[in-house]
C-alpha cells in the first residue's frame, strides 16, 4: 500500500510540475516603484536631425504675402479683398511634402538655397532660417515651424506585434512604444530591453530594465528617429512539433495521474 501511495504522489507531482511549467508567465513592470514616493521626471534632449529625415517647414507672417516664396510646397494660395488685406485660402492648401534631408545633411530651400541642417536640432534650424530671413531683410517678423514628418522606431524581438512605427508626436517613450506594440510576450525578459541607437554615423546599444523604475532616467526611455527596439527571449522557441510532444506527454501523464488516483482510492 505504501508503495501505491508512493507512486500516487509521483504522479501527483509530476503532473503539477507539468502544469506550472505550461502555465502563462507574467511580466511585472516597475516592481521597485513605491506608491506615493516621488521620482523626478528627466526632460528628453532635443533630437539632431540627421539624414534622410523628412521636414516641414512652414514660414508665416502678419503679411502672408511675403511668406509665400518659402511656403512653395505647401500648395497655400492667397487671396487680396477689396481693401487690399491679404488671406490664406485654406481650402487649396494641399498636404506638406517635406524637405529630405541628403547623404550630405542638406536640404534645398526655397529663395535660401542649401541649408546644412544635419546635426541642428529644430529649434536650432528654425532660429537660423528666421535670422536669414530678417538679415537678409525677406520678412522682418517671420514665425519659422520646423517639424519631424517621418519618424519611425523598429520593434523586434518579444513583442506582441513586431514591425514599424510610425510615429505622428514630436517624441514616444519606451514604455509608450511597446504599448504600441502589444506589449511583451511572456517569453521577454523585461530587464533585457536593448535600443541600438544612431549617432554621429555610428551605432550603440542601451539597455533597459522595464521591472526597475530606474528606467525613467536611462537614456533609452525617450526614442529618438530610426532606434530600434530589442526585447531580448527569456529562453529559445520551441518548435511547433516540440510544443505538439509535449502537450501529448503532459496530457498522457495527467490521464495516468487520474487512473492511479482512482485505482489507490477505490482498491
Amino acid at each position: 500500500m505504501k508503495v501505491e501511495k508512493y507512486v500516487f504522489l509521483w504522479m501527483l507531482g509530476s503532473s503539477l510540475l507539468l502544469t506550472s511549467c505550461f502555465s502563462s508567465k507574467k511580466v511585472v513592470y516597475l516592481k521597485d516603484m513605491q506608491i506615493d514616493s516621488l521620482y523626478a521626471i528627466t526632460r528628453q534632449n532635443e533630437q539632431k536631425i540627421k539624414q534622410d529625415d523628412k521636414l516641414s517647414i512652414v514660414i508665416s507672417s502678419q503679411k502672408p504675402e511675403l511668406s509665400i516664396p518659402f511656403n512653395t510646397r505647401t500648395g497655400s494660395s492667397y487671396r487680396v479683398d477689396a481693401e487690399g488685406e491679404t488671406t490664406a485660402n485654406s481650402s487649396l492648401v494641399t498636404k506638406e511634402n517635406g524637405y529630405i534631408v541628403d547623404r550630405h545633411g542638406c536640404i534645398e530651400f526655397p529663395v535660401l538655397g542649401l541649408l546644412h541642417v544635419e546635426g541642428l536640432t529644430r529649434e536650432e534650424l528654425a532660429q537660423q532660417i528666421r535670422q536669414r530671413l530678417i538679415d537678409e531683410k525677406y520678412i522682418n517678423d517671420p514665425i519659422v515651424s520646423v517639424e519631424l514628418l517621418n519618424m519611425k522606431v523598429t520593434m523586434m524581438g518579444e513583442v506582441s506585434k513586431i514591425g514599424v512605427l510610425s510615429i505622428q508626436d514630436r517624441h514616444v517613450t519606451l514604455m509608450e512604444a511597446l504599448s504600441r506594440a502589444g506589449g511583451l510576450t511572456t517569453n521577454a525578459c523585461p530587464d533585457k530591453v536593448a535600443v541600438i541607437r544612431e549617432e554621429g554615423g555610428q551605432r550603440k546599444m542601451l539597455m533597459a530594465d522595464l521591472r526597475s523604475a530606474s528606467v525613467f532616467s536611462s537614456p533609452a526611455f525617450y526614442l529618438q528617429q530610426n532606434d530600434i527596439v530589442y526585447v531580448q527571449p527569456q529562453a529559445a522557441r520551441s518548435s511547433d512539433k516540440e510544443n505538439r510532444n509535449w502537450r501529448l506527454y503532459s496530457t498522457g501523464i495527467g490521464l495516468i495521474s487520474i487512473i492511479t488516483s482512482l485505482y489507490v482510492l477505490f482498491k
